[in-house]
């Protein structure tokens, strides 16, 4: 009886401890969701200055939209909110057809929010969450870093006090450097104080809530002195209250109009979505699902459209903020989101007061953070190459636009991939003269295994783009040969697959060399590759006995061939 109230007790216990863990960690995640709210608040309110939106809709984004993905998310890290990527996206798109801050544009910014959501389901239920893997994290840090320098850019006529009406970022540069006799003095004063503050800030105290203590304190300012009457400029009056559920009033070709720009912000929302969700994951060894975040993603931008705001989005940036502030699941994002209502409800007056000039400094520290110039370093270190398609890519991004950018990003990542391909690694298998065993060399010409053997390896599938590289090897290979060449081995293993064009070379090739005498032997011949060799008609051609599944044994074919004297 003893034994058995030890172990009621040790359970007791046991039990007691993890429900004070667990309420513990709750608490934790109550408190970062709280510090996420006084750091993220005003970085949305000033992503409505990149959406050319109300004030209040960069709330909104983090209200209704945030619930929904923590309900339908998978990730426990990502929050999903305003992003100044997508911002660019649209409202450059949308500012074409009308009106920023009109009626109609505050309904066709919405659709796009509907619009995606209704791509991001069609996604979910293809499972497309593999499409990110598309964008290589080499270009996505180029692309990333164009859209911070874009968005600088774009901040700086605010900061300075001077009008713009140019969309492209290189011509709103050229515009304020021709008005920079009309710079508000002022205005330039209270900028850059509140810049340097921040990054002085995040590197003395990087969980303070800085940004908050900047926006309240400019705001009492603003009401006690009035910052207007220095020609200013603030924000205005915000409508207050909880946001009103509706369908936005677009018509059928507007819709249609849209659709390229939602294209863009869809692609990049699952790209940079599933980018963020992976690195946390990995960082805290939890699970990804991509497809489950897809869902949530989807959730998210529909409860943003029908509240009236605009494209959210999985946000690296403000994940890494709750990260930092210590949250470890979507209760901290809950949290934040409750923040907000509280602030939509009886805090929104006050918020008339804040001057345009901090919410773009505030944005402008962001859009630096978003140039990540240690990543860039690694990339240039470890591969010159990637570096420059990174630097290609941010040009873009600036020079001719966001989305424009992400297509050439796009391109530019399966150019990369098809380029390997075009041009593989390609080796002959020659024996060291110290350890005795085959080792790869480049391919040059007058180079043998051995006398009258070859053994060539191709490091990659076959296909229409590269077969002329196989065969014009081959070529040169067996044409220079010291000795002449009576077997030629294709070591196999990098092949798994032919297609149809590729196959009608090979046939051509191989009938060749069996005119010249020349007995053609594949080695590690997988059983994809075999079915391909079968369906395409390369087996008759070279003969079924010399397909083998192992390297040595092709090898060991061939050497007998050669001592036989006949195919």
């Amino acid at each position: 009886m003893r034994t058995g109230t030890g172990g009621s007790e040790s359970g007791k216990t046991a039990s007691g401890s993890h429900a004070c863990s667990g309420w513990r960690a709750r608490l934790r995640d109550v408190m970062a969701g709280l510090s996420l709210a006084s750091m993220n608040i005003p970085q949305v309110l000033g992503y409505t200055r990149i959406a050319s939106m109300p004030a209040v809709t960069g709330l909104y984004t983090v209200l209704l939209p945030l619930v929904a993905f923590a309900c339908f998310g998978a990730s426990k890290h990502l929050v999903v909110a305003a992003d100044s990527a997508t911002a660019a996206i649209f409202s450059s798109a949308v500012g074409r057809m009308a009106a920023p801050g009109s009626p109609h544009y505050m309904a066709l910014v919405s659709m796009v929010a509907l619009l995606s959501a209704g791509f991001l389901l069609v996604a979910r239920l293809f499972r497309l969450g593999f499409l990110a893997d598309f964008l290589s994290r080499t270009v996505l840090v180029g692309f990333l870093a164009g859209v911070g320098v874009q968005v600088a850019l774009a901040m700086t006529r605010d900061m300075l006090g001077i009008a713009t009406t140019a969309h492209n970022p290189m011509l709103q540069l050229f515009q304020t450097i021709t008005r920079l006799s009309h710079v508000n003095v002022p205005t330039l004063l209270l900028s850059a104080c509140i810049v340097a503050a921040i990054m002085i800030g995040d590197r003395l105290a990087p969980r303070a809530p800085l940004a908050l203590v900047i926006v309240v304190g400019t705001i009492v300012a603003s009401m006690g002195i009035g910052l207007s009457r220095f020609g200013i400029e603030t924000i205005g009056p915000i409508a207050g209250g909880l946001p009103r559920l509706s369908i936005p009033d677009v018509s059928w070709n507007d819709m249609l109009a849209l659709l390229p720009a939602t294209t863009s912000c869809v692609f990049v929302i699952i790209a940079q979505s599933a980018a963020t969700s992976r690195a946390f994951a990995l960082r805290f060894h939890d699970p990804v699902d991509d497809n489950a975040d897809i869902l949530g993603l989807c959730a998210a931008n529909a409860v943003a459209g029908l509240s009236g705001t605009f494209t959210v989005n999985g946000s690296p940036t403000q994940t890494a903020m709750a990260v930092r502030a210590g949250a470890r699941s979507q209760l901290a994002q809950l949290t934040f989101a409750t923040v907000t209502m509280l602030v939509l409800v009886f805090l929104t007056a006050p918020l008339q007061y804040l001057p345009r000039c901090v919410l773009a400094s505030i944005v402008f520290t962001v859009a630096l953070g978003m140039i990540d110039a240690r990543a860039m370093q690694a990339i240039r270190r470890e591969s010159p190459g990637e570096f420059g398609l990174a630097l290609v890519t941010a040009a873009a991004v600036v020079g001719i636009g966001v989305e424009q950018g992400i297509f050439l990003a796009i391109a530019l990542s399966l150019f990369r991939h098809v380029r390997h391909s075009y041009e593989p690694h390609t080796m002959i298998l020659r024996r060291d003269g110290q350890s005795g065993l085959l080792e790869p060399y480049d391919v040059k010409a007058g180079q043998q295994t051995a006398p009258g053997l070859i053994v060539y390896r191709f490091c990659a599938d076959l296909f229409y783009a590269n077969a002329t590289r196989f065969a014009h090897d081959v070529q040169v290979l067996v044409d220079s040969a010291p000795t002449p060449v009576r077997c030629l081995v294709i070591d196999a293993s990098p092949i798994t697959d032919i297609d149809f064009s590729a196959a009608s070379d090979l046939r051509d090739l191989f009938t060749a060399l069996r005119a010249r005498h020349v007995t053609v032997v594949f080695g590690r011949v997988s059983s994809y590759l075999r079915a391909d060799m079968d369906r395409h008609r390369i087996t008759p051609v070279i003969g079924a006995a010399n397909i083998h599944a192992q390297l040595h044994t092709a090898i060991a074919a061939a050497q007998k061939i050669m001592a036989d004297g006949g195919p």
